[in-house]
Formats: C-alpha cells, structure tokens, sequence
C-alpha cells in the first residue's frame, strides 16, 4: 500500500499528518472526500446495472437457444470449425546460404533482406560472398 493510504487508514498518523491543517481546512479536505464518495456510489451503482443488464441479455439468449434446440457445445463446434477454415499455412523456412565465424562466434544468412554486419565488414577486408558460401 503506498504511504498516502497508510496514512488515511490508520487514525493516529492521519491525526499526526493533518496536525497543521486548520478546521476549515480540514472541512474542506470532508467535503472533498464526500464528493470522491458519491462519484463512487455512483460508478458503482451504473457498474452493477450494466451487469444486471448483461445477465438479462445472457439469460434472453440462453432460452432462444433452448427453444431452438442447441446446446453450448453447438456453438463451440461450430467455432472450431470456423477456425479451421481460416488458418493460414506458413511456407518452409528458408535455407541458410552464407555463414561465418567470427571470434567464436557462428552467423548465418540466408542472402535475403539486410546483410549482417559481421559479412559486410568482410567484405569490406577483401573478402568475397562465395567464400562464406555454404555447400
């Protein structure tokens, strides 16, 4: 909990950390949290009507399934089936052409999009790009 709520909720440190407020200052400080408490009443009072409605609709679904003879398990099939038909098949990977070792250290490229720096490095040195050919 962080410290501004162990203050408010323990009665001698509130006591201790509005010691230098006037009276009015502090019917302020009331006035201000009755205010925070209503705005909550509320927040709370439309969160529980919408669930209330949501329960409603749930429940006007559940009876049209019934008299339209299907079960959860209609609905779940049919979802796997939909999924089936809408996955994508992924090509095979391409094939590592070019490697090299550098320190120890072993990196592949296919030749295909940006050139790691370790392979432009050595090009830059004289190398050539058949010479990290993979066979």
């Amino acid at each position: 909990m962080s410290d501004f709520l162990h203050i408010l909720t323990h009665g001698r440190r509130l006591q201790g950390a509005t010691k230098s407020l006037s009276v009015a200052e502090l019917r302020d400080v009331i006035t201000k949290l009755e205010a925070v408490i209503e705005k909550r009443i509320e927040q709370e009072a439309a969160n529980a009507e919408k669930e209330a409605e949501k329960r409603a609709q749930i429940e006007k679904i559940r009876e049209q399934m019934i008299a339209a003879g299907l079960d959860i398990s209609d609905l779940d099939a049919s979802v796997v089936a939909t999924k089936q038909k809408s996955t994508r098949r992924k090509g095979a990977k391409r094939p590592v052409r070019y490697a090299i070792t550098v320190a120890g250290t072993e990196t592949k490229w296919t030749g295909i999009g940006r050139m790691p720096v370790v392979f432009s490095q050595a090009l830059e040195n004289g190398a050539s790009l058949e010479d990290f050919l993979i066979a």
